[in-house]
């Protein structure tokens, strides 16, 4: 998510935008979205997925956090390059 300005002290920096991260973080099944997670928030969740990172899950996780009703939706996931069923050969088995 793009936010701005990035300074208020110098006119040049209020047109900036800088790209945030959204933290999704899990307790136990319920899912929240934390913008500035404080390290608390991330100790108690069973697990944290902080923004500006990227994670492999499995098809149940994906399920999920798309579920969670915390914005994550299909266009959030990718299939990572070199693995199966991620290769240049067209549809299928081994393509993408």
């Amino acid at each position: 998510m793009d936010e701005g300005p990035a300074s208020w002290e110098n006119r040049l920096f209020v047109r900036v935008k800088l790209t945030r991260g959204i933290t999704i973080l899990d307790n136990g099944g319920a899912y929240s979205a934390v913008r500035y997670p404080t390290q608390d928030e991330i100790a108690a969740a069973t697990v944290a997925y902080q923004g500006g990172h990227e994670y492999i899950v499995d098809d149940a996780t994906k399920a999920a956090l798309i579920a969670g009703g915390v914005g994550v939706t299909d266009d959030n996931f990718f299939i990572p390059y070199g693995s199966f069923g991620a290769g240049g050969f067209g549809q299928g088995g081994f393509g993408g």
